[in-house]
């Protein structure tokens, strides 16, 4: 079973039709799924999801994806406390030469901690940081 991080963009592009990376992110997903994956994410992923959609007036949406994932037996959610929040600001800290939010750096952290390489993402920062990303 491989493990894989779960970025915000992924899930944008999987649930917004009209996105510019639905197509490509569905068939990787259907293709994904049938390996079982174990899907790690954080409760900050979920903030930017579920504001991404609520800001669009588009709350309905945005409480349907957040609560499947919620209830995903693929999903585990690693919620930011304040330990890791720490970890992840001394890793923005140090990065002044990039664009890194805050986010990207507790998604590097917790990436590294449970030794996941990939990220389901479009956001090359991943890959800045010396991650894989896919699709």
């Amino acid at each position: 079973m491989s493990n894989f991080f779960l970025d915000t963009s992924y899930i944008i592009a999987l649930e917004t039709a009209d996105d510019i990376n639905h197509s490509r992110t569905l068939n990787h997903w259907q293709n994904l799924i049938n390996g079982k994956p174990k899907l790690v994410t954080t409760s900050y992923i979920f903030d930017e999801m579920v504001t991404f959609f609520n800001s669009r007036n588009r709350h309905h949406k945005a409480v349907e994806v957040g609560s499947r994932l919620l209830r995903s037996s693929l999903v585990q959610f690693i919620h930011v406390d304040e330990v890791l929040f720490f970890e992840g600001w001394q890793l923005f800290q140090q990065y002044n030469d990039k664009s890194y939010s805050l986010t990207d750096c507790i998604s590097f952290v917790v990436m590294t901690q449970l030794n996941i390489r990939t990220a389901l993402s479009f956001d090359n920062h991943f890959v800045q940081a010396g991650f894989e990303k896919l699709p």
